[in-house]
């Protein structure tokens, strides 16, 4: 039986130089993985540049045309071919890789793509004559004039064309020119005050993708206004302002209501000094902060941006940059979690207009009714509706006024009228009937409003016992008979985090290498499984960096006591006790859902309501 290894061969393996071309090649795998990854590259060059306008460019996806062109800083003709050398670049010196202020600094994009591509830059600088160099698959051109008014001009043609190996692992033109999408669009929420034009120069007419021009104001008004114009106007309309600073880390940005959610995280952007990133930590703080407001299955739409001293954070771990590491990430996450619930607390019973949409939409008139519109009276005043209600009202002697018709009592009705004229000002406005004995109806100046009871309550319930618990701490049972987990490496991982366990009722210590010993554990859930909790944890803290598994059995015990202590469907309900409940969720933080995310009321403008029939 031949015991050769396989991967090395009969011979003894020989060390050898790589040549540039091949060096490029292996780079270009790490930095560009697809077209998707040469826009961004290219477009953060012209990021770096000081553009103000960058227009992008693709054909196919980009897999046979990307065109990035810039009015930034342009470089002069002595400059050119040293910008198509390895680790060449003008945004570092190399003295202090923890001190990045720019998107790029490793030198690693140009080389790269001219190594696997068909590359020709066009440059002039203030002063200067414009100059033209090309590359293709490695091999570079002289240097030859060319004309340019201003800026960079960066074409790739032809992309992998000299690994056509990597060709085969790219996906259809539509889901790469999609890919690209999502690149300009992050890059353009990262910068408000730089405009960004994407178009697709496909096979048929060139189609606009992105275009939006540079955006005007403060920074808060200009990053809503472009978030408004990427992410759509229902984002900003149904999102609240996040803005928090916390041991030199400063938090802005917006995020959506929890009524507002999506199915999948495609609207959670996330940027670090203005970087775009999909960090692990962060999209976990982002996911724990909704914990409590969503169910599992659904996301949060957010965009947030975190700005710190370069020092703080690394952005050279990984080869796309994708990803970053906090000096303290702690301090990372708590900024993110804290400022969001304060956001969400402020927005008190605050529900999302596409609430109310949704309901609009589901209300249709009846089928075939296509009647010409009838253009009716404007709607008449108050002293006309009193003097209708009392010609139409019952006499004393308990029949109908002469010459009225023998309606039917309104049913469901509480009041006629608002003991307190100004109550309907008040944005639940007054409770006018309770339906089906689960829903209220209230009617405020502009509308009425619909109450789910029960979810309301639940709601109202919830907060109570989790400020209680706040307050008071989380009760823990003493163990008779200590538990003993062995976790191996794992257990000082536990340990570290004792305290912040203690304060939610699960007492633990060493009992020896690996060992925890688990002393106590929290009350309101009875009997635990001590082992599979710290498992959980442990699971918890690999994928998100931190861990809320008890924390979150608490709150869904607490989440069924409110449940089961909240009013009740099927519970008729007076005049006093609707309105109590509509006062009570003006004042409490987040009493426009439930835990799931679901909403408690909806909110139904009189002018929809009018023109779902008609009256215009």
């Amino acid at each position: 039986m031949d015991s050769t290894p396989p991967r090395t061969g009969g011979n003894a393996p020989v060390i050898r130089q790589l040549d540039e071309t091949a060096i490029n090649r292996i780079a270009a795998g790490e930095v560009v993985e697809r077209p998707a990854s040469a826009v961004k590259e290219l477009v953060e060059n012209a990021l770096d540049a000081g553009a103000r306008r960058i227009t992008v460019d693709v054909a196919h996806g980009g897999k046979s045309l990307i065109r990035v062109t810039d009015d930034g800083r342009g470089m002069v003709p002595e400059d050119l071919p040293m910008a198509l050398a390895r680790h060449a670049t003008s945004k570092i010196d190399g003295g202090d890789l923890l001190n990045i202020r720019s998107f790029g600094f490793r030198g690693e994009a140009l080389p790269s793509l001219g190594a696997v591509g068909r590359l020709t830059i066009t440059s002039r600088a203030a002063g200067a004559e414009a100059r033209e160099l090309s590359v293709t698959g490695g091999t570079a051109s002289p240097v030859k004039p060319a004309a340019l008014t201003a800026g960079t001009v960066v074409e790739l043609r032809d992309l992998f064309f000299a690994t056509p190996a990597r060709l085969k692992f790219l996906r259809s033109d539509r889901a790469e020119m999609q890919a690209i999408t999502d690149v300009v669009k992050r890059l353009a929420m990262a910068e408000p005050a730089v405009g960004f034009t994407l178009r697709d120069l496909g096979d048929g007419a060139p189609r606009t993708a992105i275009r939006v021009d540079p955006e005007q104001g403060d920074l808060f008004m200009a990053l809503g206004n472009r978030l408004a114009r990427i992410m759509g106007r229902g984002f900003i309309e149904n999102a609240v302002a996040v803005k928090a600073t916390r041991a030199g880390m400063q938090l802005i940005g917006y995020a959506g209501l929890p009524t507002c959610s999506r199915s999948t995280a495609v609207a959670q952007y996330l940027f670090v000094n203005g970087r775009p990133v999909r960090d692990k930590l962060l999209l976990g703080a982002l996911r724990g902060a909704y914990a409590d407001v969503l169910s599992r299955d659904r996301h949060a739409a957010a965009a947030l941006f975190i700005d710190c001293p370069p020092e703080q954070v690394d952005v050279n771990v990984h080869p796309a940059k994708a990803e970053v590491r906090f000096r303290d990430a702690g301090v990372a996450r708590r900024l993110v979690v804290t400022a969001l619930h304060h956001a969400l607390a402020e927005a008190g019973h605050r529900v999302s207009s596409t609430v109310a949409d949704g309901v609009l939409g589901a209300v249709q008139p009846e089928p075939g009714s296509a009647a010409p519109r009838v253009y009716q009276m404007d709607r008449p005043g108050q002293r006309t509706l009193r003097t209708a209600q009392a010609w139409q009202a019952p006499t004393a002697e308990g029949g109908l006024a002469e010459g009225t018709a023998p309606f039917a009592p309104v049913s469901g009705r509480v009041e006629s009228a608002p003991e307190n004229p100004q109550a309907e000002a008040l944005p639940l406005g007054v409770a006018r009937a309770q339906v089906h004995e689960n829903y209220i109806i209230s009617q405020t100046r502009t509308g009425i409003v619909i109450v789910d009871q029960h979810a309301a309550h639940e709601r109202l319930v919830y907060e109570t016992l989790k400020r209680q618990m706040t307050e008071a701490g989380v009760a823990a049972q003493a163990l008779l008979v200590p538990e003993i987990v062995t976790l191996g490496n794992d257990a000082e991982r536990i340990l570290d985090l004792a305290p912040e366990l203690a304060r939610l009722g699960l007492g633990v210590d060493s009992f020896g290498p690996g060992t925890i010993a688990v002393r106590e554990t929290p009350a309101i859930l009875g009997a635990v499984d001590a082992q599979a909790m710290l498992r959980d944890i442990l699971d918890e803290l690999d994928e998100l960096g931190a861990s809320h598994t008890l924390q979150a059995r608490i709150e869904a015990i607490l989440s069924r006591v409110a449940c089961h202590g909240s009013v009740r469907s099927g519970r008729r309900m007076c005049a006093d006790e609707m309105n109590a409940l509509l006062r009570q969720m003006e004042a409490t933080p987040m009493s426009g859902q439930c835990s799931h995310g679901r909403p408690t009321y909806v909110s139904l403008k009189l002018a929809d309501i009018e023109r779902l029939f008609g009256r215009t």
